[in-house]
């Protein structure tokens, strides 16, 4: 690896396309290197899991609008939404809109977190779609899903977007344009100047993610998708983008991140270095964001320590800054302690998440965030008690570059009304690749079959999993397989019009 020193540099200063981010990164997205073997396997239960986490979420408001829109850019040799008969296509950015909603909307898929936020799985239905119209290969779909998760993995380790309320997807914009250049097999001009068009409009602030959380947080990742393939598109065409746009006088960096004076590192692969960021992510067992996984697990082991859960009088979580300010008493939202709040807000609400996992002793994706369960007294009655709290110690581990030392859990005390205290820690999720029951293969089409079950016939099923277990053997053509069919009689329609 290379750690490259970005900084900004005045207009008179001429700054050489070949010593900018930009060309760094579009130079490894085209470099030919060859593929891991353990990074094709993980790509591959990195689509299981988004095809789990997106069928179950096919009738959810967002997802059924997101179609509905979809459904009215037909193109005779485009991609596949998910749900709809497979000999239908549709214009790749619109697919990608869709099947990219999706797979967001639970917020039930892989992550990355370092010195910014990501949920890299949000690279793949816009490659999907763009591969299929583009009739390419199981092995020029890899390349391009290795090269995503690279990319953006090392900008999420050198960039932090989350302190300056700039919105994750600004990462996710360029990373998917250089996927859909490495698959394509662009040239780095045409890569370059894509990843700055696709960053360029892809910067939006995090107020999807504060407050009154709402549906925008499912579509936002899908529309940095649309809109890098769109970027792509043009450059092709012919056309350029700002540049440079990380190092410029009023680029990113200078008016919206750390500015003038800013000196970040991005770490990347050398020309030709073997690809395998996608090994440092990891996905979720669990519904909610990503920092409450291991809390979870945590809530579980505790239950079984306190005898009786009317004797706590109050609960202290002892965490990193991450976890405290964003989903944490820390983020100072009133939403995140209210029981009529939203599911967008509730999965963001690690005092709701630990209450509801103490007293259930487990967790369900649907079940966990209805009304009356968020509402009943018990649980109102826990969730009011729980106060967190930096600990430099968890923020300092948090950020640890050894992916064996990062951790993302916390400290819990509970103290009793008689004063006992019970506590427990916990770095990170059983389910995480360093935790105690790492996911693997099998896991992953365990979350399938759970997910999907009464909604996929069995053989639609099985076709599925043989089909994206052999993807490094499809031919040019063939993706279309990789697609998941529903009864129409299964699949919501919506009768509210739009413009479409």
């Amino acid at each position: 690896m290379i750690i490259h020193k970005v900084k900004v540099y005045p207009s008179k200063i001429h700054l050489s396309k070949k010593n900018q981010l930009a060309w760094k990164i579009a130079e490894i997205a085209c470099d030919n290197s060859k593929l891991n073997k353990d990074a094709i396997e993980m790509s591959i239960n990195r689509i299981i899991d988004n095809a789990s986490v997106a069928i179950a979420s096919l009738n959810r408001r967002p997802v059924v609008s997101s179609r509905e829109m979809a459904l009215k850019h037909s193109r005779k040799n485009g991609a596949t939404l998910f749900g709809v008969n497979s000999k239908l296509r549709f214009d790749c950015e619109w697919a990608a809109w869709s099947n990219g909603t999706a797979v967001r909307e639970l917020d039930f898929h892989d992550t990355f977190l370092a010195a910014d936020y990501s949920h890299p799985g949000d690279n793949i239905p816009p490659l999907i779609s763009v591969a299929q119209q583009n009739k390419k290969s199981g092995l020029d779909l890899l390349r391009g899903i290795i090269t995503a998760y690279e990319v953006q993995v090392n900008l999420v380790k050198g960039i932090c977007l989350h302190k300056h309320k700039v919105d994750h997807i600004a990462h996710l914009g360029p990373s998917v344009a250089a996927g859909i250049g490495s698959m394509l097999r662009l040239k780095t001009e045409t890569i370059y100047q894509a990843i700055q068009q696709a960053l360029h409009t892809t910067i939006s602030t995090r107020q999807s993610r504060k407050g009154e959380i709402s549906s925008w947080k499912a579509y936002a990742p899908a529309h940095a998708g649309k809109l890098a393939i769109e970027a792509v598109d043009r450059v092709m065409r012919g056309e350029g983008a700002p540049s440079p746009i990380y190092e410029g006088e009023d680029s990113v960096i200078a008016r919206i991140l750390d500015g003038n004076k800013a000196l970040y590192k991005v770490p990347l692969p050398k020309k030709g270095e073997t690809k395998k960021a996608i090994l440092e992510t990891y996905t979720k067992e669990y519904s909610a964001e990503y920092q409450s996984q291991a809390l979870i697990d945590l809530a579980k082991k505790l239950k079984k320590k306190v005898q009786n859960l009317n004797q706590i009088k109050k609960i202290d979580i002892f965490t990193s800054h991450h976890t405290h300010y964003v989903i944490g008493t820390g983020a100072n939202d009133p939403q995140k302690m209210d029981p009529n709040a939203s599911r967008e807000t509730l999965d963001h609400s690690i005092m709701y998440i630990f209450a509801v996992a103490l007293e259930d002793g487990t967790w369900h994706h649907i079940k966990s965030y209805t009304k009356a369960r968020a509402k009943r007294k018990s649980t109102i009655k826990i969730w009011k008690s729980i106060k967190t709290h930096e600990d430099k110690k968890w923020t300092k581990n948090y950020h640890n570059p050894n992916p064996r030392k990062k951790t993302f859990g916390a400290k819990v005390v509970i103290t009793l009304n008689n004063g006992k205290k019970i506590s427990e820690e916990q770095g990170v999720a059983d389910a995480h690749p360093y935790g105690s029951r790492p996911f693997k293969r099998e896991n992953y089409i365990k979350k399938f079959l759970t997910l999907t079950e009464n909604i996929l016939d069995k053989k639609e099923s099985d076709r599925f999993l043989k089909i994206v277990q052999n993807l490094k053997k499809l031919k040019p053509g063939q993706l279309d397989k990789l697609n998941i069919e529903v009864k129409n009689s299964k699949l919501k329609r919506h009768l509210k019009k739009g413009i479409f």
